[in-house]
């Protein structure tokens, strides 16, 4: 409830900012206009001519600059009070003993959850401000010791999705928190030292990345010969030390094409279904296709080609979500140690393919020459406090706005689910702590009440 408080507030700031913002930029136009027209006058030219054929033209071209205006301010009212019409719950997942299913599991979790809260009309849009809210899939070390967290919409997500982990993986225990586990740090730049990165597909995101069934772990082998993506980012997490934390965030929004129907009358974008068909067709146009016997003309791609290819084709035809993964570092003052970084970094590292893509990091609350870009280390400490507010309030925000290189790129369900999922039995990391005995609910056939004999 805290979490969703200073969420709730964080909002209201946001909109009464850029709602300043809106009533500022009008305001400031007329200034700059007016001190145009007096330089112009000083040097003897004359703007009457041309100010008053604005003027008479601003009938058309006003309402057009305040329709524009108000249409992103409405929008973002809207959706706010949506957002908050649907709440935040942060659930701990407790793990069973014993977990026999493949991250494909996970995958059908993934899917059943997928709402994109289609509006059926324009007042769905306009007025309820429906649209994909964020879900966050979170991996916390706190002193070595490793939690699994989801953070969704209370509203038609959170039981949706406590229904498939209980119907996926029996044994499982999912714990709504009364406190999000972030309240217990507060942005203290005198007390705690972060450091945040974003990570991302580092190529085209109509390339997959390696995913379980690249890892066989579709074909189900057996426990001693399972290999789990999962456990080398565990294994990573249990080196933090007590004082240190490590928070991994995978932000996660329902995929969904963007027009007017939806609130997105100016930046209207389709769906990655066409961008795929793009890059496949141009692997095809490369192929210089040669005549055999029977004058049939066959195809020469490579193995390497035809497997990109199928995967490309295989993960564009599932559910998909528009993520964006923070990797934050929180010490005590005077206890960084940046050597921790490496060993969490690299494990993402396994999930890269040559001529696919890769995980990678994208951006980082740092420069390459500090001295030059950011002598007083002023921007670096805004960047560290939006950084822990943002993962505060489950938010992803492009930071390389020049690059734009940490932008969340889509991602298939298929994806997704090889990053986060719920560890194999094989994990026997210490640091992972699981539920010692499974509870079962007693029998529905057991008779109630006290035989009288009456």
């Amino acid at each position: 409830m805290g979490g969703l408080f200073v969420v709730q507030c964080s909002d209201m700031i946001e909109g009464l900012k850029i709602l300043s913002k809106g009533i500022l930029a009008p305001v400031l136009f007329f200034v700059a206009v007016v001190v145009v027209y007096f330089i112009f006058s000083q040097v003897g030219i004359d703007l009457s001519l041309t100010i008053s054929f604005l003027i008479a033209l601003s009938p058309i071209w006003l309402p057009l600059l305040l329709m524009r205006l108000a249409y992103e301010k409405w929008v973002y009212y809207v959706h706010l009070k949506f957002l908050m019409f649907s709440g935040r719950v942060t659930l701990r997942i407790n793990l069973p003993q014993n977990v026999f299913k493949s991250p494909e599991a996970m995958e059908s979790v993934f899917t059943q959850i997928h709402n994109i809260s289609s509006p059926d009309n324009l007042m769905h849009s306009y007025i309820d401000g429906r649209h994909p809210l964020t879900y966050s899939f979170e991996l916390v070390s706190t002193g070595g010791e490793v939690k699994f967290y989801i953070n969704v919409p209370r509203k038609k997500i959170k039981n949706a999705i406590e229904a498939q982990l209980y119907a996926q993986y029996p044994g499982i225990e999912v714990v709504e928190e009364a406190h999000d586990y972030t309240d217990e740090i507060v942005w203290d730049p005198k007390r705690y030292e972060i450091f945040s990165f974003h990570i991302a597909k580092k190529e085209d995101q109509a390339l997959p990345i390696k995913t379980y069934i690249d890892f066989n772990l579709d074909k189900m082998p057996k426990e001693e010969e399972k290999y789990d993506p999962i456990s080398a980012i565990i294994e990573a997490l249990s080196l933090v030390k007590p004082h240190e934390r490590v928070w991994i965030q995978i932000l996660a929004v329902p995929h969904a094409k963007k027009n007017y129907k939806n609130g997105h009358f100016f930046s209207e974008k389709p769906t990655w279904e066409k961008g795929v068909q793009e890059k496949i067709d141009s692997i095809m146009k490369r192929d210089a296709r040669v005549t055999v016997e029977g004058g049939e003309k066959q195809q020469m791609l490579t193995i390497g080609e035809r497997e990109r290819i199928a995967a490309m084709e295989r993960n564009v035809g599932k559910y998909a979500y528009e993520v964006g993964i923070r990797f934050m570092y929180i010490t005590e003052m005077g206890k960084f140690d940046a050597d921790i970084f490496t060993p969490v970094l690299r494990s993402f590292s396994q999930f890269d393919m040559l001529n696919r893509n890769g995980l990678g990091v994208r951006w980082r609350t740092d420069f390459d020459y500090p001295q030059i870009s950011d002598p007083s280390g002023a921007r670096r400490t805004r960047y560290k406090k939006n950084e822990l507010m943002d993962y505060k309030f489950r938010e992803y925000k492009t930071r390389d706005r020049k690059n734009h290189a940490d932008d969340a790129k889509v991602m298939s369900v298929e994806e997704l689910a090889t990053i986060y999922h719920i560890p194999s039995g094989s994990i026997v990391t210490p640091s992972l702590p699981r539920i010692m005995s499974t509870r079962k609910e007693a029998p529905s056939n057991l008779p109630t009440g006290i035989a009288t004999g009456i």
